[in-house]
């Protein structure tokens, strides 16, 4: 049993000891261009999907109508397209060079799948390592929440709501967010 258990104990030493060589040896691919390592993306998401779980609210605060939604694609369009792309417009330059690639939300890999509170949290969080900026300290509750509806619903978003995430001056709402409900409290 003394045999097996040093077995083992050597084993994770030689195989920590690699691991350190093949980091401290610039060996890890960490250009953008380069290939993920082997299940990099699947452990990453695995993580993120449950922080997100266990730490997303359970209700949206505020109503999901035209113009929470206009307000999240003012706010979308100035902080999030240049990543995230627009309806209808080809992945910018910006985008293609980022590892991993950013979700293009309006092209197929949408989140309108996720509930409303697991974007929030990501929004708010951001997530390590992909290029996601973590938006707490640059936006309130509120804005974070447009943006979530607004992703939450963007499969069925309204022609206003389209034009202002086109950039249509006389579509563009007002600069001041919509107030949270009094009565409702902040997640």
């Amino acid at each position: 049993m003394k045999k097996f258990l040093f077995g083992v104990v050597l084993t994770l030493v030689v195989l920590a000891v690699g691991v350190g060589v093949f980091f401290a040896g610039g060996f890890a691919p960490v250009a953008t261009s380069a290939p993920p390592l082997p299940f990099e993306r699947q452990l990453a998401m695995l993580a993120v999907h449950a922080r997100a779980k266990k730490e997303m609210p359970k209700t949206v605060p505020i109503k999901a109508d035209e113009p929470n939604e206009l307000a999240g694609a003012r706010l979308y369009t100035e902080h999030c397209a240049v990543c995230h792309g627009l309806p209808n417009q080809p992945e910018t330059a910006i985008a293609r060079g980022e590892f991993p690639p950013p979700p293009q939300l309006f092209g197929g890999q949408g989140v309108t799948d996720d509930p409303a509170g697991e974007t929030w949290w990501k929004v708010k969080n951001g997530i390590r390592l992909t290029g996601m900026p973590g938006f707490e300290k640059s936006l309130s509750d509120t804005q974070m929440w447009q943006v979530s509806l607004l992703l939450a619903n963007a499969t069925g978003i309204s022609p206003a709501v389209a034009a202002a995430l086109r950039n249509e001056p006389a579509a563009m709402p007002p600069s001041q967010p919509t107030p949270m409900a009094p009565s409702e409290p902040a997640p």
